[in-house]
């Protein structure tokens, strides 16, 4: 037990640049919010419903940090500062990083497969600060999901999520194999796809402006004749 809980304090170090020592680590409420929730999980499951509410309570209190306690949870799960709400059927995987003020709620519980109404987090996912992941959807490994983005669809494998609703964006994927990046999404390497289509939109418009500029000189150079002789008839007319 001893050595588990050095892995788990070990594992927050590597993803978190602020502490200098476990002993700071001890003191984190994401740390206290699972450490809670492992004991309400344990009550929910032996259908101790109050009790386990009751531990949940608590921990919230302590924490501000919501998880019902029938979410299931992996390994390392680290909850970085507080205000997270984890709905009842939510299911994370192992070495999950969520930062501040994340939902993974719920919808219509009849959308649901078996009852199932709240994401599933898979291994290595990564979830910035103010995100919302609502609803039966999985969130597939080594995602990553952007601050304040509202994911509403499953998430491919190494897709980094940004927007409302949320998108996939183009990273070189060097980047999202890498082992852990903190905070999630690195702003300047980070392309909206919509904007990379109006983007292209305008360098086409300009290409097909050219070449019709350059048509235009290429038939006047051809055949001035045709070009000379109307000019002087509107003139006359006019």
């Amino acid at each position: 037990m001893f050595n588990g809980l050095i892995a788990y304090l070990d594992s927050i170090k590597a993803r978190d640049p602020a502490p200098r020592t476990r002993w700071e680590i001890l003191l984190y409420p994401g740390l206290h919010a699972v450490g809670m929730h492992r004991i309400a999980h344990w009550l929910f499951e032996a259908e101790l419903f109050f009790l386990a509410r009751l531990v949940n309570h608590l921990s919230r209190w302590l924490t501000a940090i919501d998880i019902h306690p029938g979410a299931k949870i992996g390994r390392h799960l680290f909850i970085d500062h507080g205000f997270t709400v984890i709905g009842e059927t939510a299911e994370i995987g192992d070495n999950v990083t969520i930062y501040q003020c994340v939902t993974l709620g719920g919808t219509d519980p009849a959308n649901g497969v078996g009852g199932k109404r709240h994401p599933t987090l898979s291994d290595g996912v990564i979830v910035g600060s103010g995100a919302q992941i609502l609803g039966p959807i999985t969130v597939h490994e080594r995602a990553r999901v952007g601050a304040n983005a509202v994911v509403t669809k499953d998430v491919p494998e190494g897709a980094v999520m940004v927007g409302i609703p949320a998108r996939s964006t183009l990273l070189d994927a060097s980047e999202y194999s890498r082992d852990f990046v903190p905070y999630g999404t690195p702003c300047s390497e980070t392309f909206d796809p919509a904007t990379q289509k109006v983007e292209i939109l305008q360098c086409q418009l300009e290409q097909m402006q050219k070449q019709l500029a350059a048509l235009i000189a290429e038939r006047e150079a051809d055949d001035p004749a045709d070009v000379q002789p109307a000019r002087k008839g509107g003139r006359k007319s006019a």
